[in-house]
Formats: structure tokens, sequence, C-alpha cells
């Protein structure tokens, strides 16, 4: 595989910074221009950053001198220092969708980690292993942004990775309802314990806009592509509560669900174990060997065993049973930086450049 220069806007956050630990080393890509607010540009990484870096392990050591550019008034000299960026940044909503574009319009393919451009129907919205397919999108995009190497695609919400990849391989039993309440991690707000002592020995029963994503982002997911737009699956019905959780890393999800055929319990389980993607297909370097992870002890999975498997990629799942309303229920589990956010994002990115969308 080539090999890609690669910008981080957005690159002082808590996802930015992940962005950041995952790139140092990667086999194909390499990081050669940092951008974020105007208030950290002309600063080295290590300044801007300050006391505020999050990461377990310490900030790359190729990046700590690298001088911070103004992501919204530099694009066009980014865009000239790089094959395509990873977008994570704290704006409005339309202020994103505005930048966004505007690195696409200077010819720098975006891989978003923002919620702006989720909904835009030729926008393609994927996970790797279940709609890598949505990429072909991308054309029709193109033509609207009248570009030729620029486009945006995004990842969908990180509460959706610990649930969405295990009912995907029981779609075709018909999955007519599901009921999935997240428990989400601090650091999915930007934050740590140190920043946010509100939540030690604390829970927060909302989570402004996430169940109103989580319900509607695997429809898209699931979705065809129709002619210049991605049109959304209009089954299953899925409602959602997400709960803010005394956690540092990792999503829990406790899921119910109903079919139209229902399967046995061995079925879902074969289903889980054999299931891989287009990203195990590529033996893309981020991907997680095994994607899918059931585990048969009654209290698994858990947050401090398992949110690293697979280098943070893979998702966990446990306690599958009968349910008294619904057919099934079991429980997932993902990192939600890694495979939620960052992670997922730079899989992304290397399916598009395996399927040649960054040349």
């Amino acid at each position: 595989m080539k090999q890609y220069r690669v910008g981080i806007i957005g690159a002082t956050g808590m996802v930015g910074q992940r962005f950041a630990v995952l790139l140092e080393n990667h086999p194909w890509f390499t990081v050669t221009a940092l951008a974020a607010s105007s208030r950290s540009a002309q600063k080295t990484y290590q300044q801007a950053v300050g006391n505020r870096w999050a990461m377990p392990v310490p900030m790359p050591e190729n990046m700590k001198d690298m001088i911070v550019m103004d992501a919204s008034a530099d694009i066009e000299k980014i865009a000239g220092m790089v094959d395509f960026v990873f977008c994570a940044v704290d704006m409005k909503k339309e202020e994103i969708k505005a930048l966004e574009e505007a690195y696409a319009k200077a010819e720098c393919p975006v891989v978003s980690n923002n919620s702006a451009h989720r909904h835009t129907d030729d926008v393609p919205m994927v996970v790797p292993e279940i709609n890598a397919d949505h990429t072909a999108i991308i054309a029709s995009q193109r033509k609207r942004l009248g570009t030729k190497r620029g486009f945006i695609a995004v990842k969908s919400n990180c509460s959706l990775q610990s649930y969405v990849p295990a009912l995907h391989p029981l779609m075709e039993y018909g999955i007519t309802n599901v009921l999935a309440c997240t428990y989400q991690a601090i650091s999915g707000a930007g934050k740590t314990f140190e920043r946010w002592p509100e939540m030690v020995d604390n829970l927060i029963p909302y989570i402004g806009g996430e169940e109103e994503k989580s319900e509607k982002e695997p429809l898209k997911l699931w979705g065809t592509i129709q002619g210049d737009k991605i049109v959304d699956a209009v089954k299953p019905s899925i409602t959602t509560q997400c709960l803010r959780v005394p956690v540092s890393d990792g999503h829990t999800a406790a899921v119910f669900v109903s079919f139209e055929k229902k399967p046995t319990i061995e079925e879902i389980k074969e289903k889980w174990a054999n299931f891989s993607g287009e990203a195990q297909r590529l033996e893309l370097p981020s991907a997680p060997k095994q994607f899918l992870h059931y585990f048969e002890e009654n209290d698994r999975p858990q947050i401090k065993s398992e949110r690293n498997l697979e280098n943070g990629m893979a998702v966990s799942i446990g306690r599958l049973r009968t349910d008294t309303q619904y057919d099934y229920k079991f429980v997932c589990m993902s990192h939600n930086t890694l495979r939620g956010a960052a992670g997922g994002a730079v899989l992304l990115a290397e399916l598009l450049a395996a399927q040649g969308y960054m040349d």
C-alpha cells in the first residue's frame, strides 16, 4: 500500500489526541499537519495541549514540536500538505458542515468523527464491517461539490458501535423491534475524572441528542444507495435510552430484540462467531481479526477486561438469553474512543485508501 500524508483537524481535543496516538506508527498514514482553533494556532502541539493530554501513553515525540495551524484560516495551506484529513472539531453543527465542505472543495478528502454530516444523503456513514459498499456514493457527492478528489465520509455515533455490530449478522432473521439502553463512558463527552469530578460516584440519565442518534443512525447504516443518495432502511423499529456512567472508557449496551423468524440461541452464537466483513477480507491494518467476541460467563463482558480487546477494535457480547417481552436480550460493550471514535475513523480511512478513494 502506498503511503499517505495525513492531517488531524481538532488535534488538541480528546479524539484528536487519540488520532495522534493511533497514527504515530501507522503503516500507511503519516501525520504531516495538525490544526485546531485560532487559540491553539502558532503554538507547538505540546504547548497547545498543555496539561490537557488525556491519553494513557505519552504524546508522540514526532508531533510534540509540530506547529498547530488554524483549522479554519489555513485550509488551503493544509490541503497542500496532506492527502486527506481526519476531522474531530468542537464547533456548532452548521460551522462543522461548512468547514468540512471547505476542505472537500479544496480537493482534500475528509474522514470525520463529527455528527454534522451523518444525515447528508450523499455522505457515506460507514462501519467497514457493515456497509463498506456505501462508499460508492462518493461519486455522486463529488459531482454535487464539483470536486475531483475531495469528499466527506463519516463514522457513526460511538454508542452504536457497542450494539449495532451484534445485530447486523442477525438481520436475515427479520429484526422487527430493538430496545437498547446504553451506559456511556465520560470520555464520550471528552472528559476525564480530573476534569469532571461531578461524575465520580454518579450517573446522569441524559446525554443531549444521543438517543435520537442511536435510533436513527442504524437505519442509514442499513440503508441502500438509490440514485444520488443513501435512503434509510425503514426497519427495524429502534428505541433507546442513553445514560452517562462513571467509567473512563467503554460503552455498554443492554439490548432487547424481536424477530420475524426467531433464531435459536445456538444459531445466534454461530452467526456472531463466524461474522466478518470487508475490513477483515481486505486485512486492513486496524481491523480486528475477530470482530465479535461472545463470552459464556454470566458476568462478562466487563469494561476493564474487555474494552481493549483486539486493540480496542472488537465488540464484546454476553448474557444472551430469552426474554419475557422480546425474543432475546444480551449485553454488548465496545471501546468508545477506539472502535467508537478515532479507531473507527482510522479503519474507515484504511477502507477508503484500499478502495482507491484517497488516490
